[in-house]
């Protein structure tokens, strides 16, 4: 097994907030035999994360995972521990969401032989 880290985007959606997404980028460890698992692995963790709850003021709050868009090789650490958050907020929605589609498409091109 190696370790690698992904890099994943999530999009958080708050009703009657702003009209300014946020987008949260956080880099998971992931243990996986190859580049190509590590990145599915990834994604299905980002898949379990997404929730929808009420905030402070009982507005629903949802995080949307959007995709992976880095994997790099790494030594050791602890299997799906987040080293790394970092939360975007874009008035362009679409445009931003597909730039991290356009980010996750070039990873499976590029270094996967699944694309």
């Amino acid at each position: 097994m190696q370790n690698y880290l992904a890099k994943l985007i999530f999009n958080i959606n708050i009703e009657n907030g702003s009209d300014v997404s946020q987008f949260d980028e956080q880099v998971r460890l992931v243990s996986s035999t190859n580049l190509e698992n590590a990145f599915h692995k990834a994604r299905t963790i980002g898949k379990q994360e997404e929730e929808t709850f009420l905030n402070t003021q009982n507005n629903p709050v949802h995080w949307k995972f959007i995709d992976v868009i880095d994997v790099y090789p790494l030594d050791t650490l602890k299997d799906g521990e987040q080293v790394f958050s970092l939360t975007h907020e874009k008035e362009d929605t679409h445009s931003f969401i597909n730039y991290i589609r356009q980010k996750a498409m070039a990873i499976q091109t590029k270094n996967l032989t699944f694309a």
